[in-house]
């Protein structure tokens, strides 16, 4: 099979990476922004409020988070809502797009624990199930997981008994690679689709992503292997395919230009491409702390200041992490 195909078996098939519920943090594959800090998720909810203000969401808008594994980061967002401008909890709406019912359940029960009968939470197993006036969509590490092809020196590769093979001709693939000067690398495949349907949703939305990734396409393999906080580069001669396929992550780094035509194509405007520091720093999240040292004590300020530090430190997330940001209107 194509190695997209073996790709999105090993994070979505029925027994896919995906498919049921992996702690993430010092227990799990990896760490994210929302596993660092709550403020991450604070900082996403103060710019959601500048947008309320702003007049471009409305007070009843939905909130909506793609690929939420737990639901910790809208979770987070909901609860510095809360703290922020109370009132909005009772007209705002707050939703997951999740395809997996084990997750929706655990995020269903995160929730209830979270925020009991205060916080409905609306669950949609696709984007096409949703038609609304106005959205703010969220998602984090989303673009990363989607199924790509490997491309090296004009073939993509399909495998075999878990091995990559590079036999296969591709005009499509062949064409984005020559787009994006690349002659081996990742090319990932369902970009214009998802842009496509997220388009469909509603009338005016506003779309924030954080990944990993660079504005320009490497010419080079970067997929790789999440297990115990050890990563692996996919062709690691110590890296046993048919052991991590469905129990580990896999993971590559995101063109953002792809990702950015991908939605330009669907009319829908790319208005911020950032690093994630300038990013959460534009947003607020120093403000959020300043708040913070005044309402709390020093022991605390200073917990939270080291967590924040992580997500902007530039030799850390601050860097290498991205925003990037479209708007429908």
């Amino acid at each position: 099979m194509h190695f997209s195909h073996y790709m999105n078996d090993w994070l979505y098939g029925a027994e896919g990476y995906y498919a049921s519920y992996h702690p993430i943090g010092k227990k799990g594959d990896f760490y994210t922004a929302v596993s660092t800090s709550k403020f991450f998720g604070g900082t996403i909810a103060k710019h959601i409020l500048a947008r309320i203000d702003e007049g471009f969401l409305t007070p009843d808008a939905l909130i909506c988070e793609i690929g939420a594994h737990h639901g910790y980061l809208l979770a987070d967002i909901i609860e510095f809502i809360h703290t922020l401008r109370p009132a909005l909890l009772q007209t705002l709406r707050f939703g997951i797009v999740e395809r997996f019912g084990a997750l929706r359940e655990a995020q269903q029960n995160y929730f209830d624990e979270s925020f009991g009968n205060a916080v409905c939470l609306e669950h949609y197993s696709d984007l096409s199930e949703l038609d609304e006036k106005c959205v703010f969509f969220i998602a984090n590490e989303i673009f990363d997981a989607f199924g790509c092809e490997l491309l090296y020196k004009g073939k993509i590769g399909r495998v075999e008994n878990h091995k990559v093979i590079f036999d296969v001709e591709s005009p499509a693939i062949s064409a984005l690679a020559g787009k994006y000067k690349q002659d081996r690398g990742e090319i990932a495949t369902g970009y214009e689709s998802f842009a496509e349907a997220m388009a469909q949703t509603s009338k005016k939305f506003e779309f924030m992503s954080f990944d990993y990734g660079e504005l320009e396409a490497r010419s080079d393999f970067s997929i790789r292997v999440y297990q115990n906080h050890q990563v692996y580069p996919l062709f690691d001669e110590n890296l046993k395919l048919e052991e991590a396929y469905g129990k580990c992550d896999i993971t590559y780094d995101v063109n953002f230009t792809h990702v950015k035509e991908a939605y330009e194509a669907q009319g829908v405007q790319c208005v911020q491409y950032a690093t994630q520091l300038v990013a959460l720093v534009e947003m607020g999240i120093l403000d959020l702390l300043a708040i913070l040292k005044e309402h709390a004590g020093d022991e605390i300020y200073a917990q939270e200041l080291e967590k924040v530090k992580i997500l902007i430190t530039p030799s850390l997330m601050g860097e290498r992490f991205k925003m990037i940001r479209f708007v429908k209107e």
